[in-house]
């Protein structure tokens, strides 16, 4: 019940507090804070709670895995935003998302070799992001369900994947985790009301913010057998924390780069 309590309160406030930054900052900045692992955080600790620690670090492995899914999303997604409606991007995303986990059931590499890996499809990935992907539109009044809505969604999800773990077992309910759901919310949303544009920013900041993502399973799974719950959850915060600040950093530079040659103007 305390599991319960937890996930029906913590999962909406995450996804509330992501939306309403997308709506003050812009789709890109509300791109790299979905870049956390504002789910698959989330269903690694109730796993953690439920099926102990062993269980929960097998979990962490699917899940830093599949990070390389989220990549087989975000590239397609961008590229056919340029031409087609969002019904077209976001089914071709999601697809590109279940046939990556299919294939990525069978890859099994050492933790280090592993995150390296993910470190150079996600560098790639982000070079071969599309540039100027049209030009934004006004963004439309947002409709009143809009956050609500977001919310019912995500946590359904972290109840749906939580309950089926034992089914499923720890590494296809890891690889399962980051299943760009708070990434396709947004994106949908960006594209209906900004444009093509607006949604590959979304896009952008997730795949810089996917790399504090990496870092805080590699972590997790590093630590929590040997160290604990809590304190693995907490070196794996205090690690990702870090590694998006940076990415903030390298997010906001362009717009820097514009005020200064303004200023010189």
């Amino acid at each position: 019940m305390d599991t319960l309590i937890l996930k029906l309160v913590l999962t909406p406030a995450l996804i509330g507090a992501a939306s309403l930054a997308g709506r003050r900052w812009g789709p890109t900045v509300s791109g790299w804070l979905v870049g956390l692992p504002l789910t698959s955080g989330p269903v690694v600790f109730f796993l953690a709670l439920n099926h102990g620690a062993a269980f929960a670090a097998a979990a962490a492995v699917g899940t830093l895995t599949g990070t390389l899914a989220e990549c087989a999303f975000c590239l397609p997604y961008a590229w056919l935003a340029r031409r087609f409606g969002w019904p077209l991007a976001l089914g071709v995303g999601i697809f590109g998302f279940l046939a990556a986990t299919l294939a990525l059931q069978y890859l099994v590499l050492p933790l280090l070799l592993l995150f390296l890996l993910i470190i150079v499809a996600l560098t790639l990935t982000l070079r071969l992001m599309p540039q100027g992907s049209g030009a934004a539109q006004k963004a439309g009044p947002p409709p009143r369900w809009d956050i609500p809505a977001r919310m019912v969604v995500a946590t359904a999800f972290v109840l749906l994947l939580t309950g089926a773990a034992s089914a499923l077992g720890p590494r296809l309910t890891g690889l399962l985790a980051p299943f760009p759901l708070y990434a396709s919310i947004l994106s949908v949303f960006a594209h209906r009301l900004q444009g093509s544009a607006a949604a590959a920013g979304v896009l952008r900041g997730l795949l810089l913010g996917l790399f504090s993502f990496a870092s805080f399973f590699l972590v997790l799974a590093s630590l929590i057998g040997r160290a604990g719950i809590a304190p693995a959850f907490a070196v794996a915060i205090g690690v990702a924390l870090v590694i998006q600040a940076g990415a903030l950093w390298v997010l906001r530079r362009p717009a820097r780069r514009q005020e200064r040659q303004r200023s010189e103007v």
